[in-house]
């Protein structure tokens, strides 16, 4: 029995000396998470005697669970571009469905010579590649699919079809007086045009509205006359706040010089939050912003990552434009998950399904792009726990030695 249970102790410790082992080798690995070694004893047997208490032997030790440290690691700022961190909770989505999903969070990512964002073994990150047309924003539903940027290839250009400007018509203007505001727009061709907003005052709180373009630009258009597209009028209440329209202007398409397709603009006079863009205030006529969803053809330069995980890219216009957003997934054990070596993990019965969805959302962490997370192991703690486990294998060793030399003793007393 003594043999059993110290032989126990030395499998327990030499186990414990691997995983450090395993530790300190990864200890400069991109997003390594450290394991731990925890020991429980074995069933112990029963001695019997006279006593109100059980009297009982162990039988040695045994390795109770090796379990990961999925806390913080450092993060380090690289420069590269496609390199990215999550601070907080979650992983990287990563594979296919030909090879089966895995997770990660070593960001060390790179584009292939197709333009599609792979790990460093070449698996394809996952990400939300479907852009909100209206928006320009990405729709973070459904399945994640394979991020590609092709780089170098001519983006298709994108046609305007909203425009706004936050301004402010005077209240004290005289009837009569008029205040122009500009909007640069995209035809579908990406050819931009000046969509011209006039607007004459006709009485109190009451101002007409004229849109227009230049008529060299439009099919039976004169050069150099302004050719009106959309007609109107708006009024204000005794507050300066917008009573007419009360929704936003749909204005039609003329039917551009250069063959590009009609698309309809809408006017945003009503923010999303129910706030109207147009004030009548006694103050100075002035237009403080102005937005269109529209842009030029171009070829995608560096992209940027922000800390929702949205890839954004130069077009060559010095517009930046959303194309794709990274998938992150999240586990109610991640204790459960398994390493499947190259800094991924798979998900088991333990771990639970993964929730996949984006960055800062869902209990998920933020990401920081141009940025890698580096290995959680403490080389002080590693050490330290080298030393028990090395006196813990000694130990058990000598109290072998000790039990052979007490066979050896009983031996000899039939000599």
């Amino acid at each position: 029995m003594g043999f059993s249970a110290s032989l126990s102790g030395l499998n327990a410790n030499q186990q414990k000396l691997n995983v450090i082992g395993n530790n300190l080798a990864n200890i400069n690995t991109v997003a390594f998470k450290s394991s731990a070694v925890h020991f429980m004893d074995l069933v112990s047997q029963t001695v019997g005697g006279a006593t109100a208490n059980p009297m009982q032997v162990g039988l040695g030790v045994t390795t109770g669970a090796i379990s990961a440290n999925f806390n913080q690691g450092g993060l380090e700022n690289t420069g590269v571009p496609t390199h990215v961190a999550i601070q907080g909770r979650g992983f990287f989505v990563v594979g296919s469905g030909a090879t089966g999903l895995s997770f990660t969070r070593a960001g060390d990512f790179s584009f292939d010579a197709a333009g599609r964002l792979v790990t460093a073994e070449g698996l394809a990150v996952q990400g939300y590649t479907q852009i909100d047309p209206l928006t320009g924003q990405v729709i973070a539903t459904g399945q994640p699919r394979d991020i590609i940027v092709p780089p170098g290839v001519l983006r298709a250009p994108g046609a305007t079809t909203v425009f706004g400007t936050n301004t402010n018509l005077n209240a004290s203007a005289a009837v009569g007086n008029t205040f122009t505001a500009s909007v640069q727009v995209y035809d579908a061709l990406g050819a931009e045009h000046v969509a011209t907003v006039t607007y004459t005052n006709t009485g109190s709180g009451a101002w007409g509205y004229v849109i227009s373009v230049n008529g060299a630009e439009v099919t039976g258009g004169t050069p150099g006359t302004p050719l009106p597209i959309a007609t109107g009028n708006v009024t204000f209440g005794p507050t300066g706040a917008l009573t007419a329209p009360v929704a936003d202007v749909v204005v039609t398409s003329p039917a551009w010089a250069n063959g590009a397709a009609p698309t309809n603009f809408t006017w945003d006079l009503i923010g999303p939050t129910g706030t109207p863009t147009l004030t009548g205030y006694a103050a100075a006529s002035a237009t403080s912003s102005i937005t269109q969803n529209g842009f030029a053809a171009g070829t995608t330069n560096p992209i940027t990552i922000d800390s929702s995980g949205r890839i954004q890219a130069s077009i060559g216009t010095g517009r930046t434009i959303v194309i794709a957003q990274l998938a992150l997934a999240s586990f109610s054990n991640p204790q459960g998950l398994v390493k499947l070596g190259a800094n991924r993990f798979g998900e088991s019965e333990g771990s639970g399904m993964p929730n996949i969805g984006t960055a800062s959302s869902g209990g998920r962490g933020s990401v920081f792009g141009s940025t890698l997370e580096q290995s959680n192991v403490d080389i002080a703690q590693e050490f330290t726990q080298m030393i028990l486990a090395q006196r813990g294998y000694q130990a058990n060793a000598r109290s072998i030695t000790v039990i052979d030399e007490l066979l050896v003793e009983t031996l000899n007393l039939k000599r």
